[in-house]
């Protein structure tokens, strides 16, 4: 996708399709009161039949508006003057990417981000566009038959602007948008690929194309011989039950020198059946889901090497089944880990906890300045807190508040939850140095502080998504998160953001 900006009046600007908004009152915005002026009423006069509403989400496509060069103006509801802030700002510019969606227009023009828009600045508001309008307009057809277009016909967006200062402005914000989407994308693809075709060695294959279409990000991709080799028997153990062999992938970019990098850890279980302790049938399915920690953290590898940001990035990614059968890992069994701590295997369930313990021991190899773990953990966590926010956990609290800012200035939001001495002493074991689960209470809590044994003296922080890597329903499908909260987090480390 093309981005630019303009600095054009509403009505002079040449597009397939340009977006303008009215408020509930009636009140036209600054690009809509633009076009009323040149074509002499003509919005006054719809707005007042109740043609155009300024309900939030209202539409309306007009073509060939007189005194206006566009060929369309799509009219979109901003709701309640005094209270356009960013979700209203997301929710208008989502209601009329899905009209232009389906339009045949192949480049649009946004002037919704000329509204005062509480608490985002140019660049916010431009990057929100650009988000939003390439969310909206993703469509997974690839294991479709028949003629399902992957592509809409859009191929450029442009971001109005107030001054050629803002236009710059908005361009920077438009182009780390393109470069999340792209890797929002790439998540949702992985995400909503069936386990038969995104295996472990499908995700590894992903990491290395990556590797061939950015000289500065390097792939390499461990076996399972390799895997022992390390002493990664906790990572194994998971993999026992499968003939699909588990891959350790290990991406990195360099782009600042001998600096300490940001190390990002994904959980990569490609489909979870829960082992020996098996999961209920109902919504079995969704376990292909199971993998969305590797994906993001995949994906975040990708923005880093589209926008070339100066900063030192690897990527970790434990992968591999989680499946019953003769040889699989039975509750009870003790196994040791990599750090060489003993696990009793109380529920063959909580399997995510004991790939990513072996990957955190062998991150320590890069000496990072700071280690985030990305993964669809728990159900405890979607108890707590719904789908609505990633749960961040650290015994750093400096660490954890740096993470949940990022994720509100990137509209992706996670709530920062506790970790004590008090939920740790759940997880002692009469057999072994501790069990993997704790019980009930707790238990997105617990699953964190397990993998606090293998982090102590890191700068390193948990991010639990099993609520926000993906939808259930009739919107099933990866929704791409947390790729804008780890994005804005590197985009911050990296001092670019205007």
């Amino acid at each position: 996708m093309e981005m630019f900006t303009t600095t054009s009046a509403a009505h002079r600007r040449s597009s397939d399709c340009i977006i303008v908004g009215v408020y509930g009152n009636g009140k036209p915005g600054k690009g809509a009161a633009d076009i009323d002026a040149a074509s002499k009423g003509h919005l006054g006069k719809l707005i007042k039949q109740g043609d155009i509403s300024g309900k939030p989400g209202s539409t309306l496509l007009l073509s060939s508006v007189p005194g206006v060069k566009a060929k369309r103006v799509l009219v979109v509801g901003l709701g309640k003057t005094g209270k356009f802030g960013i979700r209203q700002l997301r929710g208008a510019t989502g209601a009329a990417a899905r009209v232009v969606r389906d339009s045949p227009a192949k480049d649009v023009v946004s002037y919704l981000g000329l509204e005062d828009v509480a608490d985002a600045d140019v660049y916010y508001r431009a990057r929100y566009t650009v988000e939003t309008i390439g969310n909206s307009i993703y469509k997974f057809t690839e294991t479709k038959t028949g003629r399902h277009s992957r592509k809409a016909p859009l191929k450029k967006i442009g971001i109005a602007a107030g001054s050629r200062g803002d236009a710059t402005k908005a361009l920077r914000g438009a182009e780390h948008a393109q470069a999340i989407v792209d890797g929002m994308s790439l998540a949702r693809d992985l995400g909503n690929l069936p386990p038969n075709i995104c295996t472990p060695a499908y995700l590894a294959r992903t990491a290395q194309k990556i590797a061939r279409q950015n000289k500065s990000v390097s792939t390499r991709v461990l076996g399972e011989a390799e895997i022992k080799r390390l002493g990664m028997h906790s990572f194994l153990s998971v993999t026992a039950g499968t003939t699909l062999p588990a891959k350790l992938i290990l991406m990195q970019y360099k782009g600042a020198g001998r600096d300490k990098p940001v190390v990002l850890v994904g959980k990569g279980i490609t489909f979870d059946a829960g082992g020996i302790s098996l999961k209920p049938g109902p919504g079995m399915d969704e376990m292909k889901f199971d993998m969305c920690g590797a994906a993001s953290v995949i994906a975040t590898m990708l923005v880093v090497a589209k926008l070339r940001l100066p900063i030192n990035l690897n990527v970790v990614v434990p992968a591999c089944e989680n499946l019953p059968s003769g040889t699989a890992t039975r509750p009870g069994d003790i196994i040791s880990s990599m750090s060489g701590k003993t696990i009793e295997v109380l529920n063959t369930d909580a399997e995510g906890r004991l790939i990513l313990c072996d990957a955190l021991t062998y991150s320590r190899r890069f000496k990072p300045e700071v280690i985030i773990d990305v993964a669809t953990l728990t159900g405890a966590c979607v108890v707590a807190l719904g789908q609505h926010r990633t749960a961040v956990m650290s015994s750093n609290d400096k660490l954890a508040n740096e993470i949940t800012a990022a994720g509100i200035s990137a509209d992706d939001r996670g709530w920062h939850m506790p970790m004590a001495e008090e939920y740790e002493k759940q997880l002692k074991s009469n057999f072994a140095d501790f069990a993997n689960v704790g019980g009930r209470d707790g238990g997105a809590i617990t699953a964190a502080c397990f993998l606090g044994k293998f982090t102590e003296g890191m700068n390193w922080a948990h991010l639990d998504i099993a609520g926000t890597a993906w939808q259930s329903g009739v919107a099933k499908g990866s929704t791409g998160r947390p790729v804008p909260m780890l994005s804005e987090f590197i985009l911050r480390r990296s001092r670019v953001i205007p």
